[in-house]
């Protein structure tokens, strides 16, 4: 249970600063959160229990790792900030199923790290407060690294974490949500203040939870194919998809005649904005372009 000697509260995260002589490195985005009861919501939204085995990216001065190792049934933690080690050796001294590893986790070799530390019977969930201009960076290179993860139950920019929920449509839709949506489930959780961090940042943030589909939403021909052609239709939003494949496929009167049999295949007009295709489509779209020689070797 949250107790006052959390590190996540104002006056204990003031004092391990203080006794290391530790400053924030905006580099690094570091915010430390400071209210005991955001993480206690971020656990139960990712069923952290005795059975979980918890992927912690990120852990600052620990606070979140405390409540992970009070929860589960380990917690290895990847930072990249060497300044921290003392901190976090020291102020989590008293937890013996923390591992911490100095590593940027986008170097890490990840398929080596669960084959290594994992059993196949482990509930591994990835938890993290992540620094906002890193975020889909890291969740992309798990999810598409296809690896035994549960469930993910991440604290991000609320910007981000809305792009990553959007609906076919909206502002917010895009390339990053097709890819969410095509390994996961995606929901926000809840919305996180930004008054409740030390420095405070100049935005909210939202706990994103994102569950791995067991077989992706949409049967597609060649993933490679499939996300170049999403991430292509969304290159220019004011653009319309048309203009957008030709972009991605090229101007010749072969391609230019690809694309419109293509697209009349599967009943979609070039006249549309990327934004307006639902995944299903995408998925049709890219199966349908395909069989083409011309679009697919392009």
């Amino acid at each position: 249970m949250v107790n006052n000697k959390n590190i996540a509260t104002p006056s204990r995260t003031k004092q391990i600063l203080k006794k290391y002589g530790l400053t924030m490195k905006k580099s690094l985005g570091q915010n430390f959160l400071v209210e005991p009861g955001i993480l206690t919501k971020m656990l139960a939204a990712g069923e952290i229990d005795k059975d979980t085995v918890v992927i912690e990216i990120g852990p600052g001065i620990g606070a979140l790792t405390e409540r992970l190792a009070q929860e589960a049934k380990q917690v290895i933690a990847f930072e990249v900030d060497r300044r921290l080690e003392p901190i976090l050796k020291n102020e989590l001294a008293e937890y013996d199923n923390i591992e911490v590893i100095f590593q940027d986790i986008l170097e890490a070799n990840l398929p080596e790290l669960f084959a290594d530390r994992f059993e196949p019977t482990d509930r591994i969930v990835v938890a993290a407060n992540l620094p906002y201009y890193i975020t889909t960076p890291i969740i992309m290179n798990f999810i598409e690294a296809n690896l035994p993860v549960d469930a993910y139950v991440m604290m991000m920019q609320k910007e981000v974490a809305e792009r990553m929920t959007a609906s076919p449509g909206s502002k917010n839709y895009g390339s990053l949500t097709v890819a969410i949506d095509y390994y996961t489930e995606a929901e926000i959780s809840f919305i996180v203040p930004r008054t409740v961090f030390v420095p405070q940042p100049n935005v909210d943030s939202a706990v994103l939870k994102l569950k791995r589909r067991e077989v992706p939403k949409v049967t597609v021909e060649n993933e490679a194919f499939y996300f170049r052609l999403t991430r292509g239709s969304f290159q220019h939003r004011r653009k319309t998809l048309w203009n957008n494949l030709m972009g991605i496929y090229g101007k010749t009167d072969e391609a230019k005649e690809a694309l419109r049999l293509g697209l009349e295949a599967v009943g979609i007009e070039g006249s549309r904005r990327a934004e307006t295709l639902a995944i299903e489509e995408f998925a049709a779209l890219a199966n349908e372009f395909y069989q083409s020689d011309v679009l697919k070797n392009s």
